[in-house]
């Protein structure tokens, strides 16, 4: 499959991912506060996201490594788009209303990269122990 498919099958799941969190999120809502709700939404649709990746996006088996490894994707995301936010408010003069949507889309490409770098890593072997008699 070629990385312009993957990118195309890495936003879908993005988009049924916000869907997942979003959907979660209400229903919690309803008997948890929003803080509760969001962290439990959240990591629901990060758990989705992961498999959903792995499976569809680079067709590649899940791992607890890379399971273990893939907030970093989240990671790198909210620190892209909070700096982003920043910059293009603070320095550029972009409306506060507008910048998110911008941050957000210029994440996309690098934290595809990461995504596709965790998930497609090989997984290392656990090393051999040689018995002596």
């Amino acid at each position: 499959m070629t990385v312009t498919a993957q990118m195309a099958r890495f936003a879908l799941v993005g988009v049924v991912n916000t869907g997942t969190y979003y959907g979660c999120y209400l229903v919690l809502l309803t008997w948890l506060p929003y803080i509760a709700a969001h962290v439990i939404a959240f990591a629901l649709s990060m758990i989705g996201s992961f498999f959903l990746n792995s499976w569809f996006t680079y067709r590649t088996r899940p791992t607890w490594r890379k399971f273990l490894l893939f907030p970093l994707t989240n990671a790198a995301n909210f620190v892209i788009t909070t700096g982003g936010v920043y910059l293009l408010v603070d320095l550029a003069g972009f409306s506060s209303r507008y910048a998110p949507l911008v941050a957000a889309a210029a994440a996309i490409p690098i934290t595809f990269v990461v995504s596709r770098t965790i998930m497609l890593r090989p997984d290392i072997p656990a090393p051999s122990v040689e018995r002596v008699p």
